[in-house]
């Protein structure tokens, strides 16, 4: 069974940094890792994803302010945000993906206060 699960999320000052932490438990090698973000009475949408092969693609919103991150061997993604904004509140989720399944965890919080 795996589990993702995420750490590092909380309130912070507009223009502060968060770094949000998923780790997943197995040996599953998944094809690619992200962040999506689900903001109240919103869709989750994705904010960036990262392959197996190192590729980052990331949505205009937090081009430029936020960078995926992955260690494959731990089975780890992180995602360094900075210049934070309170457009980025949000409940963030880690997701993994192989060809046969797509996980989720639970989520953290993540409040941007102005």
């Amino acid at each position: 069974q795996v589990q993702l699960v995420e750490s590092g999320g909380g309130l912070v000052q507009a223009g502060g940094s968060l770094r949000l932490s998923c780790v997943a438990s197995g040996s599953i090698s998944f094809s690619a890792m992200a962040w999506y973000r689900q903001a109240p009475g919103k869709q989750r949408d994705l904010i960036a994803q990262i392959t197996s092969g190192g590729s980052t693609n990331y949505a205009d919103s937090v081009k430029g302010r936020f960078i995926i991150s992955r260690d494959s061997a731990k089975n780890t993604v992180d995602l360094q945000m900075t210049s934070l904004k309170p457009e980025d509140t949000a409940v963030y989720y880690c997701n993994a993906r192989t060809i046969f399944k797509i996980y989720w965890g639970q989520g953290t919080q993540v409040t941007v206060s102005s």
